[in-house]
């Protein structure tokens, strides 16, 4: 793994953890609380959540972050960034919206629309913070 990889990573990393730290810990929790709490584990699998993070973040700095480092600019990583959350987050929605008995739509619709933004600005974030770095 090449140094300019790792930096980019850790450069999305810290901002997509901590944003998504603070939605799902503070500002969305009793809202998925009280649309699927009835399916919530009490305790979640810790090592899945750190998988779809590390996984999750890797993704971002092939598709977002590296290609908006190239050519781009920090608008272009903002659409880069949130086309992708939004392709990312609507799998999981959609495909529970389709499958499973239940499942709000008012949850995929709130999911959609934090995917895409939680991406854009841990993109927009990274491509800045780098390209300060590089200067």
């Amino acid at each position: 793994m090449n140094r300019g990889f790792v930096k980019a990573y850790l450069a999305t990393l810290v901002p997509f953890i901590v944003l998504d730290g603070l939605w799902l810990g503070l500002v969305a929790q009793t809202f998925y609380q009280s649309q699927i709490g009835f399916i919530m584990a009490k305790n979640p699998i810790w090592a899945a959540a750190i998988v779809f993070y590390l996984l999750y973040v890797a993704g971002m700095v092939v598709f977002t972050v590296q290609p908006s480092l190239n050519a781009g600019g920090l608008g272009r990583a903002a659409a880069r960034g949130a086309f992708f959350g939004l392709i990312c987050y609507a799998t999981y929605d959609l495909t529970n919206l389709a499958t499973l008995q239940g499942w709000p739509i008012a949850v995929t619709i709130v999911d959609l629309i934090w995917g895409a933004s939680v991406s854009a600005l841990s993109t927009v974030a990274a491509v800045w913070f780098l390209s300060r770095r590089s200067k």
